[in-house]
């Protein structure tokens, strides 16, 4: 064997090389990405199941309106997954970005009563004026984020 013969062996072996190795790398690629879809959607299903919790806390009365609305608004915003159509939520924005400058916990202890008072009023303003479309979307949110699946609502008709 010539020279010539042994440089063409070492490009062969050197092409299979880095083929084998890009083959291993678009492996790592694929199965990085199953595990973030994997985690994305295991996330969504916790962010769904907390959303229908705060939801029917919402309407047993065993949530504030005002913090119900907010925390649900925070989950929504995280929520990736699909949607239900007749799901708007612009109520919950309007609450948050109406509260978003009432300081929480110790900044809220740290007030004023005098300045908790006007908060609470403002509250009670938002609450009463947002009352009944909250607990509207609540209800909805209280049978999940998603779209139904296209056979659930005829099993529930012939259920009933």
């Amino acid at each position: 064997m010539t020279i010539h013969d042994w440089l063409i062996i070492l490009g062969l072996i050197t092409i299979f090389a880095l083929a084998l190795y890009a083959v291993i790398l678009w492996r790592r690629v694929w199965r990085n990405q199953q595990r973030l879809t994997r985690q994305q959607q295991e996330r969504n299903a916790r962010l769904e199941g907390d959303i229908q919790i705060l939801a029917q806390s919402l309407l047993s009365g065993q949530l504030p309106l005002i913090e119900g609305a907010i925390r649900i608004k925070v989950l929504l915003d995280n929520y990736s997954g699909p949607r239900r159509a007749d799901l708007d939520v612009q109520v919950f924005e309007a609450i948050y970005d109406a509260t978003v400058h009432i300081p929480t916990h110790q900044g809220w202890t740290d007030l004023p009563k005098a300045q908790r008072r006007l908060h609470e009023r403002q509250m009670e303003t938002l609450e009463t004026e947002h009352r009944s479309e909250v607990l509207q979307i609540a209800r909805v949110l209280s049978s999940g984020v998603r779209p139904a699946a296209p056979g659930a609502a005829d099993k529930n008709q012939t259920a009933e």
